[in-house]
């Protein structure tokens, strides 16, 4: 009897132009080794507050959307949470899609990397990797872990040819570090695989979560960046060649 792969996730949503590209089917899986301090979705950290569910389940509701998706020009991306906690499930739900013919994208912190199995990867067509800092202390103080292997992950993933958008959080006092950026820069220009760099506002919009679950939002005092600073680390990462969304 063939065993069925099942896996907790937190909800499902549709996306368009943030999460790959064209229209989404995004799933969120449920549980987190990190916390970051801008974390948009506290809801997701836990496994335990997922709903249980199968892989065959997963794909029956993708399949409702195909036609729009892939007319569209779009897929499916499993994002968290953090997908690779649930590696077996997560790289079940790859698979399936990419037999199916839809483009496939992971949208992960690099931070379990060594979870990813190269069949896992195989089935990726898009890796959104999110490159959180470039300091290794302020990485520590910001997500509580590593930065190893998040980079590791990314060399690996380039010697694979694996695509890559390279997402960065622009946190004011965390995050804009000109000599930090220019590192950074630098090492994702390293990077043949790397299409994009998305350089990413923070902001506040995950704020009422955290009232609702009754914890303190560490950075409720943290302004958002004001334009000025994102246009400057966008040229920033322009400026060693990159191509900057």
């Amino acid at each position: 009897m063939t065993a069925v792969t099942t896996g907790r996730i937190h909800s499902w949503d549709l996306s368009t132009g943030v999460d790959g590209p064209g229209t989404r089917f995004v799933l969120f899986v449920s549980g987190c080794p990190l916390r970051c301090l801008y974390c948009a979705n506290p809801d997701t950290w836990h496994m335990r507050d997922g709903r249980e569910t199968t892989v065959d389940e997963v794909m029956a509701e993708i399949e409702k959307y195909r036609a729009f998706i892939t007319t569209a020009g779009g897929g499916v991306t499993i994002t968290g949470g953090e997908p690779l906690l649930q590696p077996a499930f997560t790289g079940e739900v790859l698979r399936r899609c990419k037999e199916a013919g839809l483009h496939t994208a992971l949208d992960t912190s690099g931070f379990l990397g060594a979870r990813a199995t190269d069949e896992l990867l195989a089935a990726t067509d898009l890796v959104l990797l999110d490159i959180k800092a470039f300091d290794v202390g302020t990485y520590r103080k910001l997500t509580g872990g590593r930065l190893a292997p998040t980079l590791n992950f990314a060399t690996r993933l380039d010697r694979l040819g694996v695509p890559m958008w390279i997402r960065h959080v622009l946190v004011p006092g965390w995050t804009d570090d000109p000599s930090a950026i220019d590192a950074l820069a630098g090492f994702v220009a390293g990077l043949e695989a790397v299409e994009r760099v998305d350089v990413l506002p923070f902001h506040k919009l995950g704020a009422a979560k955290y009232g609702a679950l009754e914890i303190p939002f560490p950075l409720k005092d943290t302004p958002t960046p004001e334009p000025e600073l994102v246009e400057r680390v966008r040229d920033q990462f322009r400026g060693q060649g990159l191509k900057v969304y």
